[in-house]
C-alpha cells in the first residue's frame, strides 16, 4: 500500500506536504460528481450539495452515470473508429474506472492525452494516476481560458496542434454559468484544432425553460455555479459542426451498447436515487459527437 506522504510525492514531484489550496469550504463539481461514481474523495459541503440537488432532481444520479458511460462509448468511437491518437479532456473531474487515457490506450496503445482541471484535489489524483505514464499527462487550468490550456508546457510538450484532435467536454459547460465564458470554454481549444479534429460534449439540459429556470435558481440560492440550458441555446455553439450519427440529444441513446464496462457502485448516499430517472426525467444529458470539418 502506497503510504500518505509518499502517495503526495508521487502527485506533486516534491517531498513536501498536502497541497494546501484544496477549498474544503465550498463544493467544487469534480468531488459532488464523483459521489455519482462512487468517489469517497469528498467532504461534507459536497455531500450537503449533492443532498439537495438528488431530493429537487433524483434523476440526477442516473443521468451523471449515464454520461460516465457515453464517455466510454465517444473515446472508443475517436480512437477505434476515427483512428484519432490524442485526446485533450476539459473539465476532467476525479479519476475513476476507464478513465480517458485507458479507453484511448486499449484501442490506440500509441494515445496520448491531456486532462485539464482547476480543482487542486484533481490535479493532487491525476498526477499520481499519471506518475509514471509519460504518454498522458495533467494540467491545472481554467478550461474559459484556452490560451492557458494550450500553452501549458505539457499541452504542448503531448499534443500536435497541427493534427486532429479529439476535444472533449463531458458534463462540465453546465458548471460555467456565464454563456460567454462557457461557448469559450467549448469552443476555444477546439478552434486552434485543424480540420478532422472532432468534440465529444454533454451539457445537463431540459427541453423547458421553467424547469431550467427553477435549477439555475435553485443553484443561485445554494452559490454553486451552475446553468442548465435548453438544447436551443447550446445548438448555436456547435452550428459549423458536422454531429455524428445519431447526432445530437440525450446521451443516452449515442450508439448503446449494453455490453460495455460496467460502472462502480455509487456512493451510498446517492445509491438509493438510482433508476429514478425511469419514474421521472425532466434534465438529461445532451450532448454527441461532432466533426470539425
Amino acid at each position: 500500500m502506497t503510504k500518505p506522504n509518499e502517495f503526495m510525492r508521487q502527485a506533486t514531484g516534491t517531498e513536501t506536504d498536502p497541497p494546501t489550496d484544496i477549498p474544503t469550504d465550498r463544493p467544487t463539481p469534480a468531488r459532488a460528481y464523483g459521489l455519482y461514481l462512487g468517489s469517497k474523495d469528498n467532504y461534507e459541503v459536497d455531500r450537503q450539495i449533492v443532498t439537495g440537488a438528488v431530493e429537487a432532481y433524483p434523476e440526477c444520479v442516473d443521468i451523471a452515470r449515464q454520461n460516465r458511460l457515453f464517455l466510454y462509448r465517444a473515446v472508443r468511437y475517436l480512437a477505434r473508429d476515427e483512428g484519432l491518437d490524442q485526446f485533450l479532456d476539459l473539465g476532467s473531474g476525479l479519476p475513476t474506472e476507464n478513465n480517458v487515457h485507458e479507453v484511448a490506450q486499449r484501442f490506440r496503445p500509441d494515445a496520448r492525452v491531456v486532462y485539464v482541471d482547476n480543482d487542486p484535489i484533481v490535479r493532487v489524483h491525476g498526477c499520481a494516476l499519471l506518475a509514471n505514464d509519460a504518454s498522458t499527462a495533467f494540467v491545472q487550468a481554467d478550461i474559459t481560458d484556452p490560451e492557458a490550456v494550450l500553452n501549458a508546457p505539457r499541452t504542448r510538450e503531448l499534443l500536435d496542434l497541427s493534427r486532429p484532435v479529439g476535444v472533449l467536454m463531458f458534463s462540465i459547460p453546465h458548471c460555467i454559468p456565464d454563456d460567454t465564458a462557457a461557448r469559450r470554454a467549448v469552443r476555444g481549444c477546439l478552434d486552434h484544432t485543424p480540420s478532422g479534429s472532432f468534440l465529444a460534449l454533454s451539457h445537463v439540459t431540459t427541453d423547458d425553460p421553467a424547469v431550467a429556470a427553477e435549477g439555475n435558481a435553485m443553484a443561485r440560492e445554494l452559490g454553486v455555479p451552475w446553468k442548465t440550458r435548453t438544447p436551443a441555446e447550446i445548438d448555436p455553439w456547435l452550428r459549423d459542426l458536422n454531429p455524428v450519427d445519431p447526432g445530437l440529444g440525450d446521451i443516452n441513446g449515442w450508439r448503446p451498447d449494453p455490453d460495455q464496462p460496467a460502472l462502480a457502485e455509487p456512493h451510498p448516499l446517492v445509491a438509493p436515487y438510482v433508476g429514478a430517472s425511469r419514474e421521472r426525467q425532466r434534465i438529461y444529458e445532451y450532448g454527441g459527437v461532432l466533426r470539425k470539418p
